[in-house]
């Protein structure tokens, strides 16, 4: 079954959401990385950065959440095949809100694979972190 026929390049969702202090510290809490460039407000202060930052791999976190959307969006049962080329450009204070744009941005009907170029940005609009999403698109049982 080709799951892939209505799909469409430029295809998008998004979700925004403000980091919080918890969100940084139950992160920190559920992986172990307890760096201080995230929790620690006073080794930050003496930094470039001057202030706490979010974990590059929370950030990816939250891209995963757009492509639960946009699965949900098109309902078509698919699973993460992984996350290619992601960059973090800019840091993610807490207290930023963060934008995150999942466009599609290839298609494969051979592979029932999709490609999708993930934004994430600021309240001052500055990119700060992009990947590339793959999702594979598979057979319900009946």
């Amino acid at each position: 079954m080709n799951h892939l026929n209505n799909l469409q390049v430029g295809e998008s969702v998004s979700f925004s959401k403000t980091v919080s202090e918890s969100d940084v510290y139950m992160f920190a809490g559920i992986t172990g990385d307890l760096g201080e460039n995230h929790v620690n407000e006073e080794y930050m202060k003496k930094t470039p950065y001057k202030k706490r930052i979010a974990h590059g791999a929370l950030l990816v976190g939250y891209a995963s959440t757009t492509s639960t959307l946009f699965i949900q969006k098109r309902s078509i049962p698919a699973v993460s095949y992984g996350y290619d080329s992601i960059r973090f450009i800019k840091p993610v204070f807490i207290g930023d809100t963060i934008y995150i744009i999942y466009t599609i941005d290839k298609i494969c009907n051979d592979t029932q694979k999709s490609w999708a170029k993930i934004e994430i940005k600021n309240q001052d609009d500055e990119l700060c972190a992009v990947a590339i999403h793959i999702l594979k698109y598979i057979a319900k049982e009946d």
